[in-house]
């Protein structure tokens, strides 16, 4: 139509009526201009979210992780003169388990004949342990008892030990450990939001305490990760990339680039008899300094 207004008529009613018909139609492309704004605006917002939104929860996952990687050095560092005796008492304010889970309930018994002398031992008491696990679905409490005995001969008094368990002095089990760390790394759910579906269940787990937790837990699993690592590396031919990813700086609230290291071991186009394994690696930057750092790895299974 702009076309149209290349020769303009020299009749002023004429030249009028051209001036409305450019004012008409400049109005409607002003309107159409700001539809399109208004619509790209929200489909920012779907997808994108709020800037002030993406921030707190970038400060968040950083305060989450300083917080795991403080308890993985209390978890591999422990003071090595020390005995349970001599260890001080760590300081909870640990609220009792919800009465309306299931008990499930184990006696460890030292057995009726005295070590000592072999007389019958009789019950003075008995400790008990409440330990928090999860089973797929459902929350579950592991009483584990064990009587103190004291022998009606010599009155020498014996109970069982307690059973390895992965955090010392800890509540959780193995089976809840394993379930808040896949589903803070697999299926990609902060701490805080674990607390929060946790609670609607009736339990009072707070971020910090299972930040603790997977912390310890990073600790016990790098044995592994290392024993992956060298399988991975020990392969006739090695596949290598690095993924750069945002990390949040620190006191400037920007980000900088990290890398996420993958190392493949695929033996299977030659008919290698090596599983498929895949080694991860993450470090501030590109040096080579942090070769040795933190690792975390997986076993892929064969297709």
């Amino acid at each position: 139509m702009l076309k149209d207004f290349d020769t303009l008529p020299e009749d002023p009613s004429e030249l009028r009526a051209v001036s409305k018909l450019l004012a008409a139609e400049v109005k409607s492309q002003a309107l159409m201009i700001e539809k399109l704004k208004h619509q790209l605006a929200g489909h920012n917002r779907h997808r994108f979210g709020s800037k002030s939104e993406s921030l707190d929860q970038l400060n968040l996952a950083f305060a989450e992780e300083e917080e795991i990687a403080e308890a993985a050095e209390k978890q591999a560092a422990p003071s090595p003169d020390s005995t349970d005796a001599d260890k001080p008492a760590r300081q909870h304010s640990r609220k009792p388990l919800p009465d309306h889970l299931d008990r499930h309930e184990e006696v460890l018994s030292p057995g009726d004949d005295c070590n000592r002398c072999g007389g019958s031992l009789k019950t003075l008491g008995e400790d008990v342990t409440e330990e928090l696990e999860y089973v797929p679905g459902r929350f579950v409490v592991n009483r584990i008892v064990r009587p103190r005995m004291a022998c009606s001969c010599c009155e020498a008094i014996c109970q069982a030990p307690l059973p390895s368990r992965p955090i010392e002095r800890g509540r959780p089990g193995p089976g809840l450990l394993a379930h808040v760390l896949v589903s803070k790394y697999a299926d990609h759910l902060p701490l805080y939001r674990q607390s929060q579906i946790y609670a609607r269940e009736g339990i009072d787990l707070d971020r910090s305490t299972m930040a603790d937790w997977v912390g310890r837990s990073t600790a016990l699993l790098e044995p592994l990760a290392d024993a992956i690592g060298r399988v991975v590396r020990g392969g006739d031919a090695l596949f290598a990339d690095d993924t750069p990813v945002k990390m949040q700086a620190p006191g400037n609230k920007k980000t900088k680039i990290a890398r996420v290291w993958t190392y493949v071991r695929d033996e299977r186009p030659w008919a290698g008899q090596s599983p498929p394994c895949a080694w991860y690696q993450f470090t501030i930057d590109r040096k080579g300094e942090h070769r040795g750092g933190l690792a975390f790895s997986t076993i892929l299974q064969p297709c």
